[in-house]
Order: structure tokens, then C-alpha cells, then sequence
């Protein structure tokens, strides 16, 4: 019977990690929106599952003792999304979540998004479950897409650093704790690249690595709403792009970890790293 499940595998962090343990013949479960999108991997088992429909998340996890929850895709009704994918995880006999959160999750963060991770965090914790809890710092992976058509960097960062984490890192940690998650029950992490960069940094590492013109504005908060206005989105998403950087200004995301070594053996990757891997 398959005791691993993994959510997120049509995505980066979820589909690294069911990469990784398909390589290492590990049985698995993935639980996907839409079956037909799923990778196709030795071992793995494909079943259909959506964070807020309870029925369906409750028999998709039937059988299975630990879970790998990436978080759901940004939306009003996150929270909710989570809080029913919990109840159905707990209902179907799973004894441990491996949960992706965010480095500081609190409901005090200047990054809004990093509320909901907190009362994620909360709920797993009120559900009985086992939990571990990776903290992750945003993605080094994102870096390079904040650059606008024109090659600039816009946000209200000013001279704060973030020390951001690859996705492949976050994938790999969440492998190790799931092989060995008796070593890391009830434990937070925070995951975090070598070092904390500022945007300016950012913004020449990406234009050494592509050989385009890059640059970091750093505007007021007033004109990060109004470069914004132009997508039309809701509130909550203009909310969380603008505090994407002053959680950085606020120096909320700068903290550097060992973690990623502590959990897996192996130094996570720098932005420069990174690039490279990605150059053509």
C-alpha cells in the first residue's frame, strides 16, 4: 500500500519531488487536479484530488500515512482551500503533513500571504496530525521574472536583502524529511539560499547571467500600486505583489538558515547558481 503522497506534481516544488523519489523507487501517490497532467513516473500512482472538495481529497489519501502539501495556488479563498484539504487529510487516516509555509509566517508579517501560512500552520496543529513545517523564503527561481519588459525591477525594497530559496531545494528538503520523518515530527524549518541579496544585486546577476539590461526602481508605496493598477487584479493580489517587497525593506525575509544542509547534507544553491543552470 502506497504511504507517501505528494500534492503539486504538475507544479516545480511538487513535481521535483515526485521526480526525486520516483529515482529512488519510492512508491508513491500523487494527487493531481487533472490526471491527464500528471508526470509519468515509475512507481507513482495517479489520483484525481482537489484541496477544497473534501469527498474526493478524503478517498485520494485513503491508504496514505505521510503527505507532502505543497501550498494551494494564490487565491481569496486559499485559506479555505487549506483548512478542507486538513480536515480531509486527518478524516483519512494521514498521520503526517510536510507542509511548504513561508519564512516568518505570522499574522503580524508585512507579507500578507505569510498570514494564511500561519493559520495553515495553526489548523495542521488543531487537526492532531504529525506536522513538519518548511518555511520557505521566497524562490530564487521567481527572482529573474520580477524584471519587467522594459528590464526593470520595480517594488518598494529599498536597500533590504532577501534570502531566497530554490525550488529544488525546498523539493530535495521535503524528500529527506518524508524518507526520515521520524527525525523531523513536529519540527520547523526555515529554508534559505547561501546568502541574503538586495534587488540591486538581483538585478545584476540576472543581467551578467542574460546579457539584457537590468535594473532595480525602487518606488514609493504609492507608486507600486499605481505601476500595478494596469493587470486590473484584486486587492488581496495587489497586496501581496506590493508587500512582496517591503516584507524585504522590513528586513522580514533577510535571515539566513543552515537548514537546507541540516536536512538534506548538501549546500543549497546561490542565484548565481542558478542562472547558470538555466542559461541555454
Amino acid at each position: 500500500m502506497t504511504q507517501i503522497a505528494v500534492t503539486g506534481a504538475t507544479g516545480a516544488v511538487g513535481g521535483e519531488a515526485a521526480r526525486i523519489l520516483a529515482g529512488r523507487k519510492i512508491d508513491q501517490r500523487l494527487l493531481v487536479r487533472n490526471p491527464a497532467d500528471a508526470p509519468d513516473l515509475p512507481g507513482a500512482t495517479v489520483v484525481r484530488s482537489s484541496y477544497g472538495d473534501f469527498e474526493t481529497a478524503r478517498n485520494a489519501l485513503e491508504g496514505t500515512t505521510h503527505l507532502f502539501m505543497v501550498s494551494a495556488a494564490e487565491s481569496a479563498d486559499r485559506m479555505e482551500q487549506h483548512r478542507t484539504f486538513i480536515d480531509a487529510a486527518a478524516h483519512a487516516g494521514v498521520e503526517h503533513i510536510v507542509y511548504t509555509s513561508f519564512q516568518g509566517a505570522s499574522p503580524e508579517a508585512v507579507f500578507t500571504l505569510a498570514h494564511e501560512h500561519f493559520e495553515t500552520e495553526r489548523h495542521i496543529r488543531a487537526s492532531g496530525l504529525r506536522w513538519t513545517f518548511l518555511r520557505d523564503s521566497f524562490y530564487i527561481d521567481f527572482l529573474p521574472m520580477l524584471a519587467g519588459d522594459d528590464g526593470v525591477i520595480r517594488g518598494p525594497a529599498g536597500d533590504g536583502r532577501v534570502a531566497a530559496v530554490t525550488r529544488a531545494d525546498v523539493a530535495r528538503s521535503a524528500v529527506a524529511v518524508l524518507l526520515d520523518p521520524a527525525k523531523h515530527l513536529d519540527s520547523t524549518y526555515t529554508l534559505t539560499g547561501p546568502r541574503a541579496i538586495s534587488m540591486p544585486e538581483v538585478a545584476r546577476a540576472v543581467e551578467r547571467h542574460s546579457g539584457r539590461p537590468i535594473s532595480f526602481l525602487d518606488e514609493t508605496i504609492e507608486e507600486a500600486y499605481e505601476s500595478r493598477r494596469k493587470w486590473n487584479a484584486p486587492d488581496w493580489q495587489n497586496d501581496a505583489w506590493v508587500s512582496t517587497y517591503t516584507s524585504i525593506a522590513a528586513g522580514e525575509v533577510s535571515e539566513v538558515t543552515g537548514d537546507v544542509k541540516a536536512i538534506t547534507g548538501g549546500d543549497p544553491e546561490s542565484l548565481d547558481d542558478f542562472l547558470s543552470e538555466a542559461a541555454p
